[in-house]
């Protein structure tokens, strides 16, 4: 079945698949539809329906909170075709892009591990290599828990079979509670990527300055492999503010202690507690990483605003900025590296999922 999307830069015909998304359906096809966690929460994939009728999945999604429903408003992510004629008005630049295309790839859990309490990672055994970029993430689906979930990539790899995943716990959350009933290996998962273009690349000539809440750490650890292994620090500094609530919830220490040891100290890390008070400016356990309390972009404007030697703010050139965890978070850092880094719009990338 066949549908039309109206766009300000043409009009385009998606033929989704059985059970597909038009979001889905036109990502694959290599449009370049508007989207930020094309799981129905963040409300930017809408579109109008002109003609015809469309079947919504989930009804009660957040996004469609900031549509106008009784105008035909509708989220591409949730709408499905229902096998009349559709014509579908996206209210943005849409074009045809040459970038590796999203794809449908289903998986098997080959590994589970509880970094702390409430977090778990995972690695997934994909049944063909995916293609992805540092930053980008994937929706997941398991059958018997409704609706899709974005979780961005540890790992990195220009292409790989062997995608690994970290996943916070939270109360009423479907696949977490799913994932974290038992020993989930050996499950088969469906995925649908990559997709996000909060990403960093050699060409990437910029300080960085990451901004991460929790599992929100995931996509920044991808990030930071790749520019390590691409040399960036050997010319650029970086400032990882990560985000948890006391120091028993930290967690992927030891693997950002050895980002800040390999870059010889270009790269440096504050593990900011919200909800303690450290007994000293370092982690005991790990002393390369550096201590902070309160809400991590609030510590991280204020790290920024004193201007030390290290702070990036001494540079000729703006940092590129990298934020990743809950909407209010990402919203409030956001605004710290506006503001106080004085970081460009342009130079800020993200994703929101929850």
């Amino acid at each position: 079945m066949s549908i039309k999307i109206e766009t300000k830069t043409g009009v385009y015909d998606v033929s989704p698949a059985p059970g597909e998304s038009i979001l889905f359906a036109g990502l694959a096809q290599g449009l370049t539809l508007p989207y930020e966690c094309a799981t129905g929460t963040c409300g930017t994939c809408r579109a109008r329906v002109m003609t015809g009728e469309v079947d919504v999945r989930w009804d009660a999604a957040p996004g469609f909170a900031k549509l106008k429903r009784d105008k035909g408003d509708v989220l591409m992510c949730q709408a499905h075709a229902n096998g009349g004629a559709c014509v579908l008005r996206v209210p943005a630049d849409v074009l045809v892009s040459d970038a590796a295309r999203p794809a449908h790839i289903t998986g098997t859990i080959v590994a589970a591990e509880r970094l702390t309490a409430d977090v778990m990672s995972f690695d997934l055994r994909l049944a063909s290599p995916m293609a992805f970029e540092a930053g980008q993430f994937v929706v997941v689906t398991v059958e018997g828990v409704t609706g899709g979930r974005a979780y961005s990539m540890v790992n990195y790899a220009p292409s790989s079979d062997l995608l690994q995943f970290v996943v916070k716990r939270k109360p009423g959350g479907g696949f977490s509670d799913w994932l974290f009933a038992g020993d989930p290996a050996g499950a088969k998962i469906g995925v649908f990527g990559a997709l996000g273009r909060a990403t960093y690349g050699p060409r990437d000539d910029h300080d960085i300055v990451v901004v991460a809440g929790g599992s929100g750490i995931a996509g920044m650890m991808s990030i930071l492999d790749r520019a390590t292994a691409a040399g960036h620090f050997s010319r650029h500094r970086g400032r990882v503010f990560f985000g948890v609530r006391t120091l028993a919830d930290g967690f992927y220490l030891s693997e950002l202690s050895r980002h800040v040891t390999q870059s010889g100290g270009a790269v440096e890390v504050t593990l900011v507690l919200s909800h303690e008070t450290p007994a000293g400016t370092h982690h005991p356990d790990f002393p390369a990483l550096k201590l902070g309390t309160g809400f991590v972009h609030e510590a991280a404007a204020q790290a920024l605003a004193e201007g030390a030697p290290s702070s990036l703010l001494d540079k000729p050139e703006p940092a590129l900025g990298f934020v990743a965890g809950p909407p209010p978070m990402v919203d409030g850092a956001i605004r710290s590296l506006l503001t106080v880094a004085r970081i460009p719009a342009r130079l800020i990338r993200y994703d929101k999922f929850g």
